[in-house]
């Protein structure tokens, strides 16, 4: 039973993570980038906070969450919410089609290398440097299949894709992720039918000496060597952290 009076509480790693991407993304400098292209408030419905959507858009990225999910970890996670500056008492968390929509706005203005261009030299200016060891990893990203909208048709940039027994339609955002520092260095996205290790070759920086991935990349030995020529094949196994 819960009384509202927590008498134990312990900071999560997870808590622990996000205070320190708080204070090392330089948000002004990303915002910055991306207002030019942001929809102003006008007669329509007025857009959610370019920061709030941001730190969103990124929450996305740490913790591989679909829209429909971040949209749901949010009302779930007092953490996130107060990461990203949401108060239930004064507003809902943004929807996922909001959340859609402005992943969208990134893609479309080629905005999400820049992103991660700027926060990477904000990082290395700061002391903080990619390390050798990469986490290559792959999440589907869902999105509406029906055709009953004002265009009568499915958003043709999406796909199908089969994972397991089931079918998705969206697309696949690819990443790959220092194994020390935990921030994403490169981040592709591709329709949802484009087979991970296709884009492997675009996750690695080249100066890696580790490669970790799940079983999606097994067999992909000769391809890392070939852009990481230090780099050793530790897909399959888990990465210690």
């Amino acid at each position: 039973m819960m009384t509202g009076f927590e008498r134990y509480t312990k900071k999560t790693r997870r808590a622990i993570f996000l205070d320190e991407m708080e204070q090392v993304v330089p948000w002004a400098k990303l915002c910055a980038l991306i207002d030019p292209h942001y929809p102003k408030p006008g007669n329509g419905r007025r857009p959610k906070e370019l920061e709030q959507m941001l730190r969103i858009y990124f929450l996305q990225q740490w913790f591989n969450l679909a829209d429909p999910g971040v949209e749901e970890a949010l009302y779930d996670s007092a953490t996130l919410r107060q990461f990203v500056g949401i108060d239930l008492g004064a507003e809902p968390v943004p929807d996922e089609t909001t959340v859609c929509k402005f992943r969208h706005l990134l893609e479309e203005h080629n905005l999400g290398e820049e992103i991660l261009g700027t926060v990477n030299l904000h990082l290395q200016a700061k002391g903080v440097r990619i390390t050798t060891g990469t986490i290559v990893d792959a999440t589907l990203i869902h999105a509406p299949s029906s055709t009953k909208n004002r265009e009568q048709s499915r958003d043709p940039e999406m796909h199908k894709a089969k994972k397991g027994k089931n079918w998705y339609f969206g697309m696949k955002a690819h990443v790959g992720v220092d194994s020390k520092t935990k921030i994403i260095h490169t981040a592709v996205a591709t329709a949802a039918h484009v087979s991970d290790v296709a884009m492997l070759p675009d996750l690695l920086h080249g100066g890696e000496t580790r490669v970790w991935g799940d079983g999606a990349y097994q067999g992909q030995t000769e391809v890392i060597r070939e852009c990481a020529p230090r780099a050793r094949d530790f897909t399959q196994r888990r990465c210690r952290y």
